[in-house]
């Protein structure tokens, strides 16, 4: 279970399978039509369907969907950077870029005979990187909506999330691993189903992400 975790709320849950788990890190793949569970209003409505303001007064509650878009990998390294790297691909399943996801390093969690999975905190700011390793950031107008209310908001250090930024793109530029080529070509195995919901994938975050 891949879980963002809002100020000790759940902001997604994402079954993935674990493709590789070694020196490199821990490299999950999410297929289309995977079920998932988002945070919306309590009327329904998404996070980024309204401003920032508006919807920290209406409440929330978790919808269940899918992953409709193309399968994506994310690969989280070892050490506990604040990002993970993730490999989007098109609808015919070619590479298209590479996705920072700045976030709070990752917290791995198991249930005995139940669920296991990897708690983060998204930070909302990312890079998106074109396979020339051309750069932008994204999502960059969010991020500054939401910081202007601290009170409600999950970034409690704006400076520091630009900073590791800024440290990624440092090895996207020098094409050094993970943005050199490796698993661009990946193809999940025709055998592989989709993953479920399994019990436990709501339980409660780890004691850090309560705040």
């Amino acid at each position: 279970m891949h879980r963002n975790v809002r100020l000790g709320r759940l902001g997604w849950v994402r079954p993935a399978r674990v493709v590789s788990d070694d020196e490199r890190g821990l490299l999950l793949w999410i297929a289309r039509g995977t079920p998932v569970v988002n945070e919306v209003s309590g009327d329904g409505f998404g996070m980024r369907t309204m401003p920032f303001a508006e919807f920290v007064t209406r409440g929330t509650t978790l919808k269940h969907g899918t992953w409709d878009g193309p399968g994506v990998l994310k690969l989280h390294r070892p050490g506990d950077p604040s990002h993970s790297v993730w490999w989007f691909h098109n609808d015919e399943g070619r590479f298209a870029s590479w996705y920072v996801n700045l976030e709070r390093p990752a917290i791995r969690w198991s249930d005995e005979g139940g669920a296991a999975g990897l708690d983060v905190t998204d930070w909302d700011l990312d890079i998106v990187v074109a396979p020339d390793r051309s750069w932008r950031w994204k999502d960059e107008e969010e991020f500054l909506e939401r910081l202007a209310l601290p009170e409600h908001y999950w970034v409690p250090d704006e400076a520091f999330v630009r900073a590791e930024g800024e440290r990624v793109v440092k090895e996207i530029e020098a094409g050094v691993f993970p943005f050199d080529g490796t698993w661009t070509d990946f193809t999940p195995p025709a055998d592989w189903t989709l993953p479920s919901l399994s019990p436990g994938w709501d339980r409660p975050p780890a004691p850090r992400f309560l705040r």
